[in-house]
């Protein structure tokens, strides 16, 4: 895939000390990566946009973006964060939101990548329940996915284009892009 801009490089995701949990590493930095890039498609003068009275705005979602990793992180994996009360840039700019977001995940990948099987595969408590970290750490990734799934419906609504994350959009392709949008494409072996 081509990204017009990269927040975390290739040259600066850690190798992991346990090979067998790279692509944990790889992902984490991609899936930020792909949020600062949904995000750098508002302005400011969006962050009070909601597409309804129910939804959230804008900026609330790169709020509850910002809080819900460094809970995640903090108290679910253990982690070392920020302070809670130190999580949340000035409101009312995108670029503090983006520099927190990508400052934050650049520490977490230095942590990540050092972590060792018996870490990843621990037990640990996850709301209500027990769950190894590894499940813990998917499952953010999943909520991160709905979140920046939200925006990307949001700026349709506002009739912007919608970058690639996992592959070509209606407005961003390549040279090379092959989506499955066929019955032939999902035939090929």
């Amino acid at each position: 895939m081509q990204y017009a801009r990269t927040d975390i490089t290739d040259e600066q995701v850690p190798r992991a000390t346990d090979p067998l949990f790279q692509h944990v590493v790889d992902t984490y930095a991609g899936e930020e990566n792909k949020v600062a890039s949904v995000w750098r498609c508002f302005t400011d003068s969006d962050l009070a946009w909601q597409p309804d009275p129910k939804s959230m705005t804008v900026e609330g979602i790169c709020k509850h973006q910002l809080l819900s990793e460094r809970r995640f992180f903090a108290e679910f994996l253990g982690m070392e964060e920020l302070p809670a009360n130190e999580a949340l840039p000035a409101p009312g700019t995108l670029k503090p939101y983006i520099d927190r977001l990508t400052a934050a995940a650049r520490k977490r990948l230095e942590i990540l990548a050092i972590r060792d099987k018996s870490w990843w595969l621990e037990e640990v408590q996850f709301f209500d329940t027990r769950r190894q970290r590894i499940w813990i750490f998917w499952r953010r990734v999943l909520h991160t996915a709905h979140h920046r799934t939200q925006l990307a419906t949001y700026l349709r609504q506002l009739g912007r284009p919608v970058p690639a994350t996992y592959g070509p959009t209606a407005d961003q392709t390549w040279t090379g892009a092959d989506p499955t949008n066929t019955v032939d494409a999902a035939g090929r072996k």
